[in-house]
């Protein structure tokens, strides 16, 4: 183990690894080939990283707190980057002006996990949960903010969709590749 006395995030951190195997599979199973294969190059060489990283971190970082400082760093990164990812969508609601494609759901659980994450940090202060949580619960924050303020026109412009038959998509439906007409 990289860091004693971190029961709760190895137990938490476990159970999503299981959960997101099940994801995996579930999608390797629906999927056509080509997506099924480039997912199972993607997790082959998250696997090798990995590896290489667990190799290195044991065979030269020979204390406790450089081991933790080393994989807390990179998994610093790798929350960080799980909590941006949904800036495009953040972006698209701004330019849109609609919460159509950004789920409530998603995004309050997200700000919820960011401040329970950034307050056990804070109890025992582990820079390496608080940092990245904390962002997490700014992002979540903002996520929420734009949904209230957009939620209204979201609902006006779906209803003007629907009224035009357009229902579902972001912009004017591009003409079918298989009808000649282009309807």
């Amino acid at each position: 183990m990289v860091h004693p006395h971190s029961t709760l995030v190895v137990t938490i951190n476990g159970t999503g690894f299981v959960i997101e195997i099940l994801y995996l599979s579930l999608f390797l199973i629906f999927s056509d080939s080509k997506k099924r294969l480039r997912i199972v190059a993607i997790v082959v060489a998250e696997c090798i990283s990995l590896a290489v990283l667990a190799m290195l971190v044991l065979s030269f970082a020979h204390t406790t707190k450089l081991r933790s400082t080393i994989v807390g760093s990179i998994c610093m990164a790798g929350n960080i980057f799980m909590y941006a990812s949904p800036l495009s969508v953040m972006k698209l609601v701004i330019t849109t002006r609609s919460v159509e494609y950004m789920p409530f759901f998603l995004s309050l659980f997200s700000f919820l996990n960011g401040v329970s994450w950034t307050s056990y940090a804070l109890i025992r202060f582990d820079p390496f949960i608080a940092a990245p949580n904390g962002m997490g619960t700014v992002l979540g924050l903002v996520q929420l903010l734009l949904y209230a303020t957009f939620y209204r026109s979201t609902k006006r412009i779906m209803a003007e969709r629907k009224a035009q038959g357009e229902v579902g998509l972001a912009g004017k439906p591009a003409a079918d590749s298989n009808n000649k007409n282009g309807v």
